[in-house]
């Protein structure tokens, strides 16, 4: 199977069919966790596996991302209570090796009843396209992260994207440039200003970038995942699930 049938064959198991015996065939036993709340190991997934269809917890796929070894889904989670909230919208990060699925990251974040922007957290295209212009869309968004959102150049920013041709999909931001800059600023004016903003995973196909990111905000630490359209060489839309890092968690992994 390639990485991406390996990874959707796990997730069906686990949480479509909630058969524990499928998932174990093709999970590594040293299976590494990063879910602040799952104990790390193929046994750590195995034992949730009932308490999620306990619950009666059922998943909608919207978007897949695959770059060699590193797969992504972008998934809506009902009945997640036990994860959180009701619902919860998700990046979910997998990473292949030698035939099994063997690391895993998240973040997960409640989706509020109406958004700024009109826009849903996963609403929006979902198809891939541009395969042969991966690589120049990956360094386009990492430049934008790294200029922009880094603060290393933000005078840049016209450089990745066209100031009125933004589509958001955070719920708290609002359409363009306009609206990351009006909301920046709000966050500042909170006390919620980003002093550390780094990339820990990269993953591109085609017109997507997914980024997942290390940050500080507000002076506590906070978990960024990002997905990025890009279109004609302009970053055009943005979806996000942020998320803070919690001090304790089920294992040592860390969050990344």
């Amino acid at each position: 199977m390639t990485p991406t049938e390996l990874v959707i064959a796990l997730f069906t198991a686990a949480f479509v069919q909630y058969d524990p015996e499928a998932a174990r065939e093709l999970v590594a036993p040293d299976y590494i966790q990063h879910n602040p709340a799952i104990p790390t190991g193929a046994e750590g997934l195995l034992g949730a596996i009932p308490l999620v269809e306990q619950a009666g917890m059922t998943v909608t796929t919207h978007r897949v991302i695959a770059e060699g070894d590193m797969v992504v889904l972008h998934n809506t989670y009902e009945n997640a209570d036990a994860f959180g909230a009701p619902t919860l919208v998700a990046f979910d990060v997998f990473r292949v090796e030698d035939g099994l699925v063997a690391e895993h990251w998240d973040n997960l974040q409640a989706p509020p009843e109406t958004t700024v922007s009109g826009r849903s957290m996963t609403d929006g295209p979902t198809e891939v396209t541009d395969l042969d212009k991966t690589a120049e869309n990956k360094e386009l968004v990492v430049g934008f992260v790294r200029d922009v959102l880094g603060g290393a150049a933000p005078e840049n920013v016209a450089n990745y994207m066209d100031p009125d041709v933004y589509m958001q999909h955070n719920p708290n931001i609002d359409d363009g440039l306009d609206g990351l800059m009006a909301a920046i600023k709000a966050f500042a004016e909170q006390g919620q200003v980003i002093t550390k903003f780094e990339p820990q995973i990269v993953v591109a196909e085609g017109n997507f970038v997914f980024l997942a990111s290390d940050a500080i905000m507000g002076g506590d630490p906070w978990a960024f995942f990002d997905l990025w359209r890009v279109e004609d060489g302009k970053i055009v839309e943005h979806w996000d699930v942020v998320s803070p890092i919690p001090a304790e968690m089920a294992h040592d992994n860390g969050k990344f």
